[in-house]
């Protein structure tokens, strides 16, 4: 396939993430329009977004078999033009009914695109560069985020009038993460017409046995990948910037500002770690060192009186290697043909572990009584985090220890080794692969 090819099906694939990424997170903006003039509570507010994870606990797996029977480029086009008809039914938002049906809509359609563009990217960038791919992707869906949060300042003329604007602005991206799907197709379908893809296969049945199978080293990574979002995650999208006001004694736009800075810096950060990974390897030692640095942001936020943006420094690391390295490291261990099902049974754990992480910290916070009045109430929660983060570094220890030896999967070299290796996987494998 050809250089400028795989660019474009990058450039596309990156579009597609950040506008579905801008609609994810169009109603944290809005929360306060939809509390005062529709008089909306916290729990319906809430459910807007607790309806988009919820389902994706069965059917994430399920958009994964289908991305490996019919293929990620069309399974991609699928369900944007179904995360677009979730966004508009959003935007049109009333009764309340319709709006949370369009986040559900959204949500189940978003997951299983999330994952098939994953898969098309391992597709497209099999012969080298994969991590620095990924990590492009991923620093486009941190745009998208970062749009959506910022668009009350440069979008404030729709602000003005309300919560509505704002959601058709959102749909406005949606529907741009629609087009962009739409010509990836295009362009997949042509490269494997000339050749420059593997053919399109007839559709096959789906062993579920296969799930068994995977190799040991996929359920490490699997493991890490879990964890590691089941601590990140809940933290700083969820308690962090009210434990930063009660316990560190911040003010909520300086709380807001020092949560926002780890993903801000990731938009830069992750694509170099990409970059590393494909020049260097050392994945597995990445993504070690990393891991490792999440309990000691909770040991110091527990136990010292640091500065602030030493743990943020150092948890905006983390957050930038582990994405980095982790996705594409997974499509190097999984046979092509069951990429998008073990993508699919990553994100079905993601979004179970998410749910009870998110309730176990806000449940032991609660039972400690924290607060602004005892902040000392917050040490459970952040105990929670580090044990759970410890066990996550336990996992990328295991997956290190078994890549650096015999049974390794080409993890810790650099790309000339990994990418000549799934290259050939690729082309020489028995079984079909995902098809377009």
């Amino acid at each position: 396939m050809s250089c400028r090819g795989r660019w474009l099906v990058l450039a596309l694939l990156s579009l597609a993430i950040a506008g579905s990424y801008y609609e994810y997170d169009a109603i944290a903006p809005i929360a306060g329009f939809l509390h005062a003039a529709r008089g909306f509570t916290q729990a319906q507010i809430g459910m807007l977004n607790a309806v988009f994870s919820l389902p994706n606990i069965v059917l994430a797996l399920l958009g994964g078999v289908l991305i490996d029977r019919y293929g990620p480029a069309r399974i991609a086009t699928w369900t944007a033009a179904l995360c677009l008809a979730g966004a508009v039914l959003t935007a049109v938002g009333s009764p309340y009914a319709v709006m949370v049906t369009g986040r559900l809509i959204f949500g189940v359609a978003e997951e299983a695109l999330f994952i098939a563009m994953l898969a098309g990217l391992a597709q497209w960038f099999s012969a080298g560069a994969t991590a620095l791919a990924m990590a492009l992707f991923f620093s486009f869906a941190r745009i998208g985020s970062y749009a959506a949060d910022t668009s009350p300042g440069w979008a404030g003329a729709l602000y003005a009038h309300g919560w509505q604007l704002p959601l058709w602005l959102a749909a406005a991206a949606t529907a741009a993460s629609f087009v962009a799907a739409l010509v990836y197709r295009i362009v997949d379908a042509r490269a494997r017409a000339s050749g420059r893809l593997p053919p399109a296969a007839r559709a096959e049945r789906i062993t579920w046995s296969d799930l068994v199978r995977f190799d040991l080293s996929y359920w490490y990574i699997l493991a890490l990948n879990v964890l590691f979002a089941a601590v990140f995650f809940p933290f700083r999208s969820t308690f962090a910037i009210e434990y930063f006001q009660d316990a560190k004694g911040l003010t909520l736009q300086q709380a807001g500002l020092a949560n926002s800075w780890v993903f801000f810096a990731a938009i830069f950060a992750t694509p170099l770690f990409g970059f590393l990974a494909d020049r260097l390897g050392r994945r597995s030692l990445m993504m070690m060192i990393a891991t490792l640095l999440m309990p000691l942001v909770f040991l110091i936020l527990g136990t010292t009186d640091w500065s602030l943006w030493i743990s943020t420094a150092l948890m905006g690391v983390s957050f930038s290697v582990v994405p980095a390295v982790i996705w594409p490291a997974t499509a190097m261990l999984v046979e092509p043909r069951r990429l998008g099902t073990a993508f699919g049974l990553v994100n079905l754990l993601q979004n179970l572990f998410l749910a009870v992480s998110n309730l176990a910290a806000g449940w032991l916070a609660d039972r400690a009584h924290a607060g602004r009045a005892h902040p000392a109430g917050y040490d459970s929660m952040l105990w929670y985090f580090g044990l759970v983060s410890l066990l996550a570094f336990v996992s990328v220890a295991l997956l290190w220890r078994r890549e650096a030896g015999p049974h390794g999967h080409g993890l810790e070299r650099a790309a000339a080794g990994p990418s000549a290796d799934l290259g050939k996987r690729m082309t020489q494998i028995d079984q079909p692969l995902p098809r377009a």
